[in-house]
């Protein structure tokens, strides 16, 4: 059998070159790395929005998802063509993810997961509020369920907002918001959220962070949402068979209780283009009066 040993992919007068571009990346699925990196630029649109203009973390697999290696990349891997921009924060120089070409070069690189940070670079102000749903076991067959609870809640409160499979496990509950309120009050709503479902369903949520006193019981981790954390971006792969995708949902199919591995890289633009992109949908809240409300109890 004769494999090619590289693919050249040209992007404007950019050019890329793709080693291997037959290795298997997820053995269990059939995509290849010249796949994953096609994936990658239809995925580009929607994906890019939700990365551009923060601080990225990638997840390196070099030998795909059943290799046994990976490593988790803050810094800008050297060296990097002048197209791609880098950020500096705490003396690590970090990928700017802002373009095609910074994407596919990525992924040449087998970085099969896409994390950015809460915060925007240069912005003291959050545009975004999320809550991470954090099951305690590894299938939990109540985190739909749970999703659906806490989109009841906001819904009491007014607000709108976007859940999405983390690719993984868990859930993330989106909103984006109207400029103003801080991270700390920000914060401050995530843990009068969490605290209250958590009092209400008390079988069901935790606010503990040892997960070891967790139990069976499903995490509210509203400290995450903080500047220098990160969170798995919108339509990043993630390195687990099935090469399942963090997709946006709407509550009406989190009803329906979806499974994280149902959304997948050979499935996800089949249903972009049926749906289109939920979270640039949504308007921005405006979360000022609830929060000012909550201060006040």
């Amino acid at each position: 059998m004769v494999t090619a040993t590289q693919t050249i992919i040209r992007l404007g007068s950019e050019e890329l070159r793709i080693t291997h571009p037959d290795k298997l990346l997820w053995p269990d699925m059939g995509i290849t790395k010249l796949d994953y990196v096609q994936k990658l630029a239809a995925l580009s649109p929607y994906m890019l929005p939700h990365c551009e203009g923060r601080y990225l973390t990638t997840i390196r697999y070099p030998e795909g998802i059943e290799g046994g290696t990976s490593f988790y990349q803050k810094n800008c891997p050297q060296p990097k063509p002048d197209y791609v921009r880098t950020a500096e924060e705490n003396g690590i120089n970090y990928v700017v993810l802002d373009s095609l070409p910074t994407l596919l070069w990525l992924g040449s690189l087998y970085s099969l997961e896409y994390h950015v940070s809460c915060e925007r670079i240069g912005d003291p102000l959050p545009d975004r509020w999320i809550l991470d749903i954090d099951p305690s076991l590894e299938v939990e067959p109540r985190i739909m369920e749970a999703a659906a609870i806490v989109g009841d809640l906001l819904t009491s409160l007014g607000l709108s907002a976007v859940p999405k499979t983390s690719g993984a496990t868990g859930v993330q509950i989106v909103m984006p918001i109207e400029r103003g309120p801080t991270y700390d009050e920000l914060r401050a709503f995530g843990k009068f959220v969490s605290e209250y479902l958590a009092a209400k369903h008390p079988k069901l949520f935790t606010v503990e962070r040892l997960k070891k006193n967790r139990g069976t019981l499903i995490y509210l981790d509203y400290l995450q949402f903080y500047p220098g954390r990160t969170l798995a971006a919108p339509y990043t792969t993630r390195a687990r068979p099935g090469a399942p995708v963090s997709t946006p949902l709407s509550w009406d199919e989190v009803r329906r209780d979806p499974k994280p591995t149902d959304f997948n890289l050979l499935n996800i633009e089949e249903r972009l283009r049926a749906k289109g992109e939920l979270i640039s949908q949504l308007p921005k809240q405006p979360l000022r009066g609830v929060l000012g409300t909550i201060a006040r109890l």
